[in-house]
């Protein structure tokens, strides 16, 4: 089998699982969607499933500079008919215009400089990327008409370092720890002002820990995909902390059913909405679970904590979204996990060539 039908596979499996109803199909048949950052890690999970939802008389736009492959071809991405790929920035606005050309009824905006990290060694691009980039897009859906802005926020950057849990929307926290999450909360109050002044229908969507097939290994990615590659080499795991810290792991394309049916139900629109797994994991387990997995005897090794990550706990609450959306995630972890170690040994040869894990950087990367 090779990389392409795996991941239609996947994709296929996981609608006949999920089962969206036949008005949400309806809705989307021969529509036309825009999805920036749609080269992504969960971009190209969304993309997939768009693809099969709008049919082979609509299209899915994908505008993607490539930067969370580190490559020159969007190879993360399924091939289709109805997928248009256009290599492009969002803070270009002649790339932006290039895909609003395409006439989209809806936009998902994707498109981010990931995560927190890298946003603290490179502020001022962070910026550009997250607050001005997005301006650009909402502008242009503004002028464009279009019926849906679904935006990708982040619940563990939105939330502040001391939630109550589990996180409900209604919690609000000014206490951010890094550029990244200062700029997913002006991301939000962005959309919110779109749609107070211009009636741009805006969806606030805020992920928890995504994971899955298609997000490479790298410095400033996931614990998953990097736990899983060097668990792969077999190394030790690098725990930050005690290992005691937990987070609310989400399979990528249960985050995607979250987005589909954003995009779609309209008391959706004006609101913000937790996307999780509703499961609290430790992260000492998880590495465990993972070596498990792929028999690494290396075990884990314990490294200082980043200055950032002031979060000993995070677990959310997915009620509003069940409630409102029909939210309802399907994947737990370990059947997560192993979806995800098969994609990356499908795609062996694509990420040994894009993981990128610069020299000392990281006390976390040292052999």
């Amino acid at each position: 089998m090779d990389k392409q039908k795996f991941d239609r596979d996947l994709i296929c499996d996981y609608l006949a699982r999920v089962r969206f109803d036949k008005e949400i199909r309806l809705f989307y048949r021969n529509r036309k969607v825009l999805v920036t950052g749609g080269a992504g890690a969960i971009g190209r999970n969304l993309v997939s499933v768009l693809s099969e939802l709008v049919g082979p008389d609509g299209r899915v736009i994908v505008l993607d500079n490539l930067s969370a492959i580190k490559g020159d071809s969007p190879w993360n991405l399924v091939s289709a008919q109805n997928i248009l790929f256009i290599l492009g920035d969002i803070r270009r606005d002649a790339d932006v215009k290039r895909a609003f050309r395409e006439k989209p009824d809806l936009v998902f905006h994707l498109a981010a400089f990931f995560a927190n990290q890298n946003s603290i060694d490179y502020p001022e691009v962070a910026a550009s990327v997250d607050v001005q980039g997005l301006i650009k897009v909402l502008d242009l859906s503004v002028f464009c008409g279009v019926d849906r802005f679904v935006y990708a926020s982040s619940g563990c950057a939105i939330y502040g370092s001391y939630p109550d849990l589990p996180v409900r929307e209604e919690f609000i926290s000014m206490n951010m720890t890094s550029p990244y999450q200062i700029n997913k909360m002006a991301g939000e109050m962005y959309c919110n002002f779109y749609k107070h002044n211009y009636d741009l229908n805006t969806v606030n969507c805020r992920f928890f820990n995504s994971f899955g097939p298609g997000e490479v290994p790298g410095q400033y990615r996931n614990v998953i995909p990097n736990f899983i590659y060097w668990a792969l080499a077999g190394k030790p795991l690098p725990i930050s902390g005690d290992g005691n810290a937990t987070r609310d792991f989400t399979y990528v394309l249960d985050l995607v059913q979250g987005l589909i049916l954003a995009g779609h139900h309209a008391g959706g629109v004006g609101n913000n909405f937790n996307l999780a797994s509703s499961r609290e994991t430790r992260i000492q387990e998880l590495a465990d679970m993972i070596n498990k997995l792929v028999n690494n005897t290396a075990g884990t090794v314990q490294v200082g904590r980043r200055q950032w990550d002031t979060k000993d706990r995070m677990w959310a609450s997915t009620e509003k979204a069940s409630e409102t959306l029909g939210y309802s995630p399907i994947i737990r972890l370990e059947e997560g996990l192993e979806r995800t170690v098969e994609w990356f040994r499908y795609c062996s040869d694509e990420i040994s060539l894009s993981v990128d894990f610069p020299p000392g950087m990281s006390a976390a990367l040292k052999d």
